[in-house]
C-alpha cells in the first residue's frame, strides 16, 4: 500500500525539529494525520504546515502530567482516535563528569527524557486498549545500552526508556498494541549543540560506519514500527547505530 497509515492519527513529541520532524514527515507521507507536539510552538506550526495532510501543532510542556493529558484530550477531540504515539522529545544535557552535574541538571534530564515518556504512555494506553490497537515507539539511544562517559543523566534516562518499553510491551502483548524502542547512535541534529565537539567525536569514533546518522534514517525504522505490518514485534529495541552495538 502506498499509504498504509491512511486514516490513522499519530502523536509525535519533539517534532518541531530533528528526528521528531523527520518522523512526522515520514508518517504524514504514509497517510497519517500527525499531531506535532513541542514546547516550540512556532517550530511545530512550521512543520505542520509543511507536511500538510491535516497535521496540526500543539504547544505543551510535556514534563507536566496535566499538559500531557491536555494534549491527548485535544487530539481525541480533533480526530477521535490515537493509533500511534512516538515519544521523541528529549535533551542531551550538560556534557560533564558526575561531580560537575547539579541536581537541576539531573532533574531536567529525567523529567523530559524519561518521565514524560511514562506520562504519555499512561495517557494513551487506555484509549488504545478500548480499540484493541496501537503502536508506541520510544526514542532511546545507544547510550542507554552502553553508557557514554560525561553523559550520566542522558545515558541513565535512555536505559530507563528501554526498560519501560520492554515492560510495557509485555503488559500489552495480547491487546493488539505493539511497543518498541529505537536506539540511535549519534545523529546530526540540533541536540548536538548541547555537547562539546570532543564529545561528538568520541561518539562518532565508536561507530563502525565512521559517520553520524541522519534523522531520515531513524525515521525509516520508526515508520515500520508504527505500521500495521509491525504485528509480531513488540518489547524490542532496534538499534540505528551504524554498527556500534554488536549484541
Amino acid at each position: 500500500m502506498d499509504q498504509p497509515l491512511h486514516g490513522q492519527t499519530a502523536i509525535v513529541t519533539g517534532a518541531a525539529t530533528g528526528i521528531g520532524e523527520a518522523i512526522a514527515v515520514r508518517l504524514a507521507a504514509s497517510g497519517a494525520t500527525v499531531a506535532i507536539v513541542d514546547i516550540d510552538l512556532q517550530g511545530a506550526e512550521r512543520v505542520a504546515a509543511a507536511i500538510g495532510g491535516g497535521a496540526f501543532a500543539i504547544h505543551a510542556d510535556i514534563t507536566k502530567p496535566v499538559e500531557v493529558e491536555r494534549v491527548v484530550s485535544e487530539v481525541l477531540a480533533r480526530t477521535s482516535r490515537i493509533d500511534i504515539l512516538v515519544n521523541d522529545a528529549g535533551m542531551a544535557g550538560k556534557a560533564a563528569p558526575i561531580w560537575e552535574q547539579t541536581n537541576d541538571d539531573w532533574d531536567r534530564n529525567i523529567a523530559l527524557n524519561l518521565t514524560a515518556v511514562f506520562y504519555f504512555c499512561r495517557a494513551v494506553v487506555p484509549h488504545m486498549l478500548g480499540r484493541h490497537y496501537g503502536r508506541i515507539v520510544n526514542i532511546a539511544s545507544i547510550a542507554g545500552k552502553e553508557g557514554n562517559p560525561r553523559m550520566i543523566a542522558y545515558s541513565a534516562t535512555k536505559a530507563g526508556v528501554i526498560g519501560l518499553t520492554k515492560s510495557l510491551g509485555k503488559e500489552l502483548a495480547t491487546d493488539g498494541i505493539c511497543v518498541n524502542a529505537v536506539a540511535p547512535a549519534v545523529v546530526r541534529t540540533r541536540i548536538l549543540d548541547q555537547v562539546t565537539p570532543e564529545q561528538v567525536q568520541y561518539m562518532t569514533d565508536k561507530i563502525p560506519m565512521k559517520r553520524t546518522g541522519t534523522p531520515e534514517e531513524v525515521a525509516a525504522v520508526v515508520h515500520f514500527l508504527c505500521s500495521p505490518e509491525c504485528s509480531f514485534v513488540t518489547a524490542q529495541c532496534y538499534d540505528a547505530s551504524g554498527g556500534r552495538a554488536t549484541y
